[in-house]
């Protein structure tokens, strides 16, 4: 078994309180979650306004594939163009 994990910093400029970061950060995991079918959550830097940290991970055997699809998440998120990729640790670990 393969587990990958990824680990986003974001910074988030058209922010000006929590409930706007809040809903660009809502949207950016629901259409990730429904797009790439991994698990994902706000991780770190909950009161943070303009700042966020998102973790993805995703299980299987290949690690090649795991690689893949986290790589596409991140060219996914980058692409929506609500927040920009100011930090980023990928880790697949053999369990």
């Amino acid at each position: 078994m393969v587990v990958g994990v990824l680990r986003l910093t974001l910074h988030i400029p058209e922010c000006f309180s929590l409930k706007d970061k809040r809903r660009v950060v809502k949207q950016l995991i629901e259409r990730t979650r429904n797009r790439f079918d991994v698990a994902i959550a706000e991780t770190d830097l909950l009161d943070e306004h303009g700042q966020a940290e998102i973790g993805v991970c995703v299980v299987g055997n290949d690690r090649r594939v795991l690689n893949s699809v986290l790589d596409h998440a991140v060219g996914y998120i980058d692409s929506l163009g609500t927040a920009l990729i100011t930090g980023q640790e990928l880790e697949l670990l053999n369990m």
